[in-house]
């Protein structure tokens, strides 16, 4: 039936009502013209002209209340959107790279799993003149540890492994470890550890592992143990650490926070009971799922193109930061990330990322495991991840932290103790937290490293704060 003209409201009648009006010729409505009953075969539903008057006026009625409602909802969202008032922490942002003290960086902040700020700032890479974009690509670091974890709540999900496990059970040269222990004259040596390493140990960062930056650092760099950057091996990340066992530790396991190769270990046990590499675990288990098509260990040749420079601060300003062949340490260097042997695949710190991707890997820990109708974990393993698992432990300047996760606790009398804010960040420069209560998610990221305690991070946030209404 064709409807034209005034009566073109019928339509919606058309497409509400769940049954068809039966007419024996079309009706057409040309201007005011109407052709009727006069037509009509025996049997079919005759509607008088009062009829279809009081028809076409209740289309009418329903067609603006319809626009009504919607103008009502979009204005509903739009003032939402406008509560918030993000021009302190776009303008800090710019102001630090109109300073130099940046090149660029994206701020993401999404409210109750809508996006209420995406912005990108200056440049993407200054020498070539690229813009920074929404969707720049950056080396994430150590953000790469709340994927591991939460592949290891996959696993335990799944009955295949339990936090209280040995090391040992999948990693044999744990059995025995050992401790870097300091004697009354200054001098140092090696004790037995008092007991085995668990997988609450390393998720907790209580395993009293590093970095291998301890009095013996020289022995720890000749194992090939010196930090977190593995981008540059021609060996898988279990190879890589393989040596790890005959080094002694900076502390006793469970007695200390000490922030080191814990997750890479972890990494490295997904891929032994998992029987995939990191790569895949992820690829299948997590990134894959949540559609973040931006998220790898190393850089699809046909988005280099949107991976943003490394830059390196100085006392008054920022310099581009060199490429491997000519850097002394390649974490502070352009790394490899497009050019490497794309072989280990670090849990600890090897992702690469952007805050769109990186904000629904968030999104889904708010969501208690399941963002947008595709569930990762249970809320009990979430629970588990921010809740303080080493209560028993000083952890510094944190209150508490949880499987993969440092902890920030209310400090109201009313809700004292509670989690309220869990997060982390990278090596280069980069921040991110949750804000379960509030329904927020943040994430900033910059490619600066080292950035000699630049203070953009607790000015932007401080501004974020104020703008989101907590503090």
């Amino acid at each position: 039936m064709t409807w034209s003209g005034p009566y073109r409201p019928l339509f919606f009648l058309a497409d509400i009502f769940p049954f068809k009006i039966q007419l024996h010729k079309t009706i057409s409505f040309i201007g005011s013209k109407i052709n009727f009953d006069r037509y009509a075969a025996p049997g079919t539903v005759i509607f008088t002209m009062t009829q279809y008057v009081s028809m076409i006026r209740a289309a009418l009625i329903l067609h603006l209340f319809i626009i009504f409602a919607h103008s009502i909802f979009s204005f509903a969202n739009a003032a939402a959107v406008q509560e918030h008032d993000f021009s302190a922490a776009k303008r800090t942002l710019d102001d630090y790279i109109a300073k130099g003290k940046l090149a660029g960086g994206v701020i993401l902040v999404t409210k109750d799993g809508k996006t209420v700020l995406h912005y990108a700032a200056g440049m993407q890479d200054r020498e070539t003149g690229v813009e920074m974009k929404e969707d720049s690509l950056f080396r994430i670091a150590s953000q790469t540890k709340a994927l591991t974890s939460i592949a290891i709540m996959i696993l335990h999900e799944r009955g295949l492994i339990e936090f209280d496990d040995p090391v040992s059970k999948y990693i044999p040269s744990f059995t025995k470890t050992k401790v870097l222990t300091e004697k009354a004259d200054g001098s140092y040596e090696s004790v037995p550890a008092k007991r085995e390493i668990t997988l609450h140990d390393l998720l907790t960062h209580s395993a009293g592992i590093g970095y291998g930056w301890g009095p013996d650092k020289s022995e720890w760099a000749e194992a090939g143990l010196s930090g977190w950057y593995f981008a540059d091996r021609n060996q898988t990340i279990q190879e890589a650490l393989a040596p790890i066992t005959t080094l002694p530790f900076p502390k006793q396991p469970g007695e200390a926070f000490v922030y080191g190769y814990n997750t890479d270990i972890l990494g490295a046990i997904v891929e032994i009971v998992s029987g995939k590499s990191l790569q895949e675990f992820f690829a299948t288990e997590i990134t894959g799922l949540l559609n973040m098509t931006d998220t790898f260990f190393y850089v699809p040749k046909n988005k280099a193109s949107r991976l943003a420079a490394v830059y390196g601060a100085t006392e008054t300003t920022i310099m581009r930061a060199p490429l491997p062949a000519n850097a002394a340490n390649f974490r502070e260097s352009q790394g490899h990330y497009i050019t490497g042997p794309r072989k280990a695949f670090s849990g600890g710190a090897g992702l690469v990322s952007t805050a769109s991707d990186y904000g629904k890997l968030l999104n889904m820990l708010l969501g208690k495991g399941t963002l947008k109708g595709v569930t990762i974990l249970t809320p009990e393993s979430v629970a588990t991840m921010t809740r303080n698992q080493i209560p028993y432990i000083d952890t510094k300047s944190y209150d508490g932290f949880g499987y993969g996760f440092r902890l920030t606790t209310s400090k109201d009398t009313d809700t004292k103790g509670q989690v309220v804010e869990f997060g982390w960040g990278g090596a280069y420069h980069s921040f991110y937290y949750v804000r379960p209560l509030d329904g927020v998610v943040v994430v900033y990221l910059t490619q600066l490293i080292p950035a000699n305690n630049l203070n953009d991070w607790d000015e932007i946030n401080a501004a974020l704060r104020e703008a989101l209404h907590y503090e």
